[in-house]
């Protein structure tokens, strides 16, 4: 059975999920057959691995009636590396489709990963471990090639760097622009574009900064950056970051699945969809059909097992019709802990994933409510340690920096009993985000943070050794 040619009106209503191998054509009318998709932007792009004149080719499909635009700056960013001598890879076609739509072929780097793929084997190191280094390095070095040729990517992240043969290439030309203006306004370009890159590090990164500056100055002497102006450009970046990550979470895309009828709110992370499904349309079946971990007033808490995944679902009740009222016109408690577990992945501190949020609804009014997240097995604190000793090297480790992170962030978790933090995996996990706010006033976040460290303390004996090496070893609110 031939592999369908689609028309662009075809290509432009396939959805998320096209099936493969498809063919398109092109103007001149020789046929892409697209064999596996990389990704997807429904009725706009089209990214995969492709045949064309008997060559395997990396394939781009422009299908939005605005695709030319981005074709061109796509076609004019890789010229612009391949000129300046940067690793990227070739070009080998380039033209309009068949009915409209352009195409963009480069050559395929078959066996290569990207430096996304490459980093998720080392992320859970600590920050700064010389294997996460030697990751990290020839990124940083290729940016400082990059900027010594007068350009800047404007899309800077892990998965536009591709590892082949011992190589790190550039993709993506349609980030590629010029530095443009007066020394400063360059100067300016490229501190944020290295800020740009930074950020893409989980927080615990910033102290190891030198290290990466060392590797982007390799390669170029002209911006030497000072390192706190570079913090504050990274702390910008990383905000920025956040404040468009968060907003994914609440719509429909491409990390995202989102239904909203009149009953019913719900966001899921959609790799998970399949997975979840069945629970997701019976939350309450769920929950008691799996193993009760807490059944309050205010909530019910269960594991749930999915395909021999280890879940937790939280259900948040309503307590009284009063309750019911107080609740409907805001964001409910899981809204706030589904924004909040992303924020803190975000910034690299462990929370079990959260992966699926459910509210009720009435029209605009909001009833009960649903979280899905990871189970964690570990232990909480205050069956982890005793009241007896310090912290081990490890402990003392994690909760300092996780302590010391929350304090930089202006983030405070609202309720800090030992139960809601938990030990696995030589790591500080904690657990029940709802309260967690991320302060934009330091007064009022310095009086949280008073509150938060004070109900941590009280967990164990005031007079106890651990209390003692707590309090010695906490940020304290200035």
């Amino acid at each position: 059975m031939s592999n369908p040619t689609l028309s662009l009106s075809e290509l432009r209503s396939q959805g998320r999920k096209p099936e493969t191998p498809f063919q398109a054509r092109s103007a001149d009318g020789d046929i892409i057959t697209m064999s596996r998709l990389l990704r997807v932007l429904p009725g706009k792009r089209f990214v995969g691995e492709a045949r064309w004149r008997d060559r395997l080719v990396l394939a781009k499909l422009f299908v939005a009636r605005s695709g030319g635009r981005h074709w061109a700056r796509e076609r004019q960013g890789l010229d612009l590396l391949h000129d300046a001598g940067l690793p990227t890879p070739d070009t080998v076609g380039a033209g309009r489709l068949d009915g409209g739509g352009y195409f963009l072929l480069t050559e395929f780097l078959d066996d290569s990963l990207t430096l996304a793929e490459r980093w998720s084997a080392v992320e859970a190191l600590p920050s700064g471990d010389p294997q996460a280094l030697d990751i990290l390095r020839p990124a940083f070095a290729l940016i400082g090639r990059l900027h010594a040729a007068g350009l800047v990517h404007t899309d800077l992240h892990l998965g536009n760097f591709l590892e082949h043969g011992g190589t790190l290439f550039l993709i993506d030309g349609d980030g590629i622009r010029r530095v443009r203006g007066s020394e400063g306004e360059q100067t300016r370009q490229a501190l944020n574009n290295l800020a740009l890159l930074t950020a893409q590090l989980p927080l615990a990164w910033d102290y190891c900064m030198d290290a990466l500056v060392v590797a982007y100055t390799s390669e170029q002497a002209r911006w030497n950056p000072d390192r706190e102006i570079l913090l504050q450009a990274v702390g910008q970046a990383r905000a920025r970051r956040l404040a468009h990550f968060l907003g994914k979470t609440l719509r429909d895309c491409s990390q995202f699945a989102v239904r909203h009828t009149a009953s019913l709110f719900s966001s899921l992370v959609r790799e998970e969809q399949e997975l979840l499904s069945a629970l997701l349309d019976a939350p309450d079946a769920a929950i008691a059909q799996g193993a009760l971990l807490k059944d309050g007033n205010t909530c019910t808490v269960a594991r749930v097992d999915v395909d021999r995944r280890a879940l937790v679902v939280k259900r948040y009740n309503l307590k009284s019709p009063l309750h019911a009222l107080s609740r409907c016109w805001r964001p409910s408690r899981a809204w706030h802990a589904w924004r909040a577990g992303h924020c803190l992945a975000f910034y690299g501190i462990s929370t079990p994933a959260p992966l699926a949020l459910i509210e009720e609804r009435v029209g605009p009014l909001r009833r009960r409510a649903f979280l899905v997240t990871e189970f964690c097995p570990g232990n909480d604190l205050l069956r982890h340690l005793s009241p007896g000793r310090e912290p081990d090297a490890a402990e003392a480790a994690a909760i300092t920096t996780f302590f010391d992170l929350l304090f930089r962030l202006r983030i405070t978790h609202g309720d800090m009993k030992a139960e809601n933090f938990l030990w696995h995996d030589k790591r500080l996990v904690v657990i029940d985000l709802d309260s967690m706010i991320q302060h934009n006033s330091a007064i009022a976040f310095a009086r949280a943070w008073g509150s938060d460290r004070a109900r941590f303390l009280r967990n164990w004996p005031a007079d106890s050794m651990l209390c003692r090496w707590l309090d010695a070893h906490l940020p304290k609110a200035r």
